[in-house]
């Protein structure tokens, strides 16, 4: 089952690429023209998001899918990576895979030269978490070495 979570990062990656979610019943599309704000998506991803999910705007999905958010929201569909271009799409659980990526109508995708879309990075809690895991390193390499400096004592007392 697709997360809240996955199916907001599938909606984000692909207004990235220009993709918008069709929404009304066909009568209206929407896309944010900022998707990521520093460390967070921007306040008008957030208004699209919200507008994806209220009950007043019907079924929606994504530009070139038939799934609605709902649906995908539902046990029967996960999140996955496309094999193709690693873009996150939707998979049922059970069946057959999808016929096709969302990205068969754009233009020279995948494109390796442009940066793939992403999701908001937290810098500060990034480099906490790279400064953890170099204190923890520094700790186990101290404690190998406490370890040989007690196994040198040692042989230097057989002797």
């Amino acid at each position: 089952m697709a997360s809240h979570a996955q199916v907001r990062h599938y909606i984000a990656y692909w207004f990235q690429l220009g993709k918008k979610v069709v929404i009304k019943n066909g009568q209206e599309t929407i896309r944010p023209e900022v998707v990521l704000m520093r460390d967070r998506y921007s306040q008008e991803f957030e208004e699209c998001w919200q507008k994806i999910q209220s009950p007043d705007s019907g079924d929606c999905y994504l530009e070139g899918t038939h799934q609605t958010i709902e649906e995908l929201l539902s046990p029967k569909w996960e999140v996955n990576p496309c094999s193709r271009c690693s873009m996150p799409i939707p998979f049922p659980v059970r069946g057959m895979p999808p016929q096709c990526c969302p990205c068969f109508d754009l233009p020279n995708w995948p494109d390796t030269e442009k940066p793939l879309p992403r999701e908001p990075v937290n810098s500060r809690k990034h480099l906490l978490d790279i400064c953890e895991r170099l204190m923890m390193a520094n700790q186990e390499q101290n404690q190998d070495l406490d370890i040989q400096n007690s196994e040198d004592l040692d042989k230097s007392r057989v002797s």
